[in-house]
């Protein structure tokens, strides 16, 4: 199966309606117009501060059971709300991409899981205000019993061949058949940040303290 890692949901041949800074974030000074190249973009006249317009990293994780594919339905103040999709979000500006694929799954599903492989890197023009650049993981439950939590309102297992619920992005499908088709294995991750973070060990100097 052809691989497909750009995904478009609108005509993005018009102008830009991306949030754009009135006023520098460092000085408060208000913001006029540089050109670079082909672009223009708010710049401070002041300290030099220019707002560059980038995709929000994210994470995308597929979670299977023999023939089946873990999804969820988004909740009402998410994108897409009431469709479904696979689990996943943005990545902290503290995080690295494993471990906000780790997190995200536990905030959403209250799945513990080990990452497995990458898969892909998706670009998604979702909206002329939301462009994401998503890395897609493969991921095995270690403990847990599914639980919608976090944008999730609902979960559920779906066979991989479908029929599926109606998804709110289109890189979903595809991510999901062609695993389905290829059994794709995808790039190894590095194992060290794959793997959750095991609790801190108990101070046996700290009176009260006891094993769970």
């Amino acid at each position: 199966m052809r691989p497909q890692q750009i995904f478009s949901s609108y005509d993005r041949t018009g102008s830009s309606k991306a949030r754009r800074f009135s006023f520098c974030p460092d000085c408060a000074t208000p913001l006029t117009t540089l050109e670079e190249g082909t672009e223009v973009r708010a710049a401070c006249p002041a300290c030099g501060w220019i707002q560059y317009l980038n995709p929000a990293p994210g994470v995308v994780i597929l979670i299977t059971e023999r023939d089946r594919v873990l999804l969820g339905r988004r909740g009402q103040s998410s994108f897409a709300a009431g469709s479904w999709c696979l689990p996943g979000g943005f990545i902290e500006y503290h995080e690295d991409f494993l471990s906000a694929g780790i997190r995200e799954v536990q905030e959403e599903t209250g799945l513990t899981v080990a990452i497995s492989s990458i898969i892909s890197v998706v670009s998604n023009f979702l909206a002329e205000q939301l462009h994401t650049l998503v890395v897609v993981l493969k991921a095995e439950v270690i403990s847990g019993i599914p639980t919608p939590g976090d944008d999730l309102e609902e979960l559920g297992w779906f066979p991989q061949a479908g029929p599926f619920p109606d998804l709110a992005f289109e890189a979903d499908r595809h991510i999901i058949e062609r695993y389905r088709l290829t059994g794709i294995t995808g790039a190894p991750v590095d194992p060290a940040f794959a793997l959750p973070a095991l609790p801190a060990p108990l101070d046996p100097a700290v009176p009260g303290a006891s094993r769970p």
